[in-house]
């Protein structure tokens, strides 16, 4: 097999991450095990801190603080379970409204259900495909109006890329509502000296099977306010005061990571800035590969930031885009390489159809012509051009 620029020598393992699975099928964004996360979980189960919290579980919030910059962070059972306990301790209550972008996986706006409010969906912007400033602009400037503003706004950066978040957190700031940073696809990422998470009152990481890390499972709150921070660690905890028996003043919720879990992502932690470099080479190796086929945007760094790339993604131009699209991923299917379209816009999920939405077409289209390509950090340049070969016949 290939040597990758990991050291793992299975390119496309199976989405187990067994990386001594032979190598059948390409995936899109596959998790990669390795060594040393094997000893560290192997560490925690023998030091018989199974339950829920335990020095693995410090020792992970602790580095991702180090790793961003923001001081507190509390490891969750999920990003949702974060979006969720960000948006109560922002004040979310039931029956508010709350601004989130329509291009977006649907747990961005499931977490506002959860907290009993209301999404309200704008646009995407071209650039990035994230939350269109101007639209968020107009929209505050209608509701205060009408003395009816929403109660948070979240941004979502989007495969890794950030917002605009000069223009954002000035408009936010400007109408004082809360921002609530979902950077679920975007740890690692930066703008400037900052780093993504820390543009909200309260920024979300997701550690998901097929994120830039992962923990199998499991999220992260990051956030400046220590106040808020412990008031998400007491909720996630199912909210039990200090007594010698279960007392609880408060609805709680069990969403803490556990501490073997915790133990994972201490090991990928440490792996992250090479499997960020790793999906950046990827990321460059199809710009150049592709940049004589018109026909093709393939997407790179946001113009106010570094992205980790956590997925390559691509439009295809012209009136034949959503049908070229189409048949570059049915090729690459039958090639066993997994590609898929990007998040469909949640104006268009039934479950959100008598949303209230502010549109001006560009989610709809890149939904329409953009596709996500494989960009796994142990795939190797050799599959990368297997890909743009696929793309170069579909799109001729």
């Amino acid at each position: 097999m290939p040597q990758t620029r990991s050291g793992v020598h299975s390119p496309d393992h199976d989405a187990r991450g067994d990386a001594s699975a032979a190598p059948s099928r390409t995936y899109l964004s596959p998790p990669t095990v390795g060594e040393r996360e094997i000893e560290l979980v192997t560490a925690a189960l023998r030091s018989g801190w199974v339950a829920p919290v335990g020095p693995d579980l410090t020792a992970f919030e602790e580095g991702i603080s180090q790793f961003t910059g923001i001081p507190h962070a509390v490891a969750l059972a999920s990003g949702t379970a974060a979006i969720h306990l960000g948006l109560q301790a922002l004040g979310v209550a039931p029956g508010d409204e709350v601004v989130v972008p329509t291009l977006t996986f649907g747990a961005t706006a499931f977490a506002v259900v959860h907290a009993g409010a209301t999404p309200v969906f704008l646009d995407s912007e071209e650039t990035t495909w994230n939350l269109d400033p101007q639209l968020l602009a107009d929209f505050l400037a209608e509701r205060a109006r009408r003395q009816a503003l929403p109660a948070a706004i979240i941004t979502v950066d989007l495969f890794g890329r950030m917002c605009d978040y000069a223009a954002i957190e000035k408009i936010a700031a400007d109408y004082e509502v809360p921002i609530l940073e979902d950077a679920a696809e975007a740890l690692g990422s930066t703008q400037g000296p900052r780093s993504a998470g820390s543009f909200g009152r309260v920024g979300v990481f997701s550690f998901n099977g097929n994120k830039i890390m992962s923990t199998s499972g499991g999220g992260m709150l990051v956030t400046d306010d220590a106040r808020l921070a412990d008031k998400v660690r007491f909720w996630s905890t199912q909210s039990r005061e200090d007594f010698p028996w279960y007392e609880h003043n408060e609805v709680g919720f069990n969403y803490r990571m556990s501490n073997i879990l915790a133990a994972l992502g201490c090991a990928q932690l440490e792996r992250l800035p090479g499997m960020i470099e790793s999906r950046r080479e990827i990321n460059q190796h199809y710009r150049e590969s592709l940049a004589d086929v018109p026909e093709v945007e393939v997407l790179g760094d946001d113009p106010w930031g570094r992205s980790n790339m956590w997925l390559t993604t691509v439009r295809f131009r012209g009136t034949d885009g959503p049908q070229a699209a189409t048949r570059v991923r049915e090729s690459l299917a039958a090639l066993a390489i997994e590609s898929r379209p990007v998040w469909k816009p949640m104006h268009q999920q039934p479950v959100f159809s008598g949303a209230e939405i502010r549109l001006t077409g560009v989610a709809d289209q890149i939904f329409a012509d953009g596709l996500c390509l494989p960009s796994g950090p142990t795939m190797s340049l050799d599959t990368v051009d297997v890909v743009c070969d696929a793309i170069r016949i579909e799109v001729a």
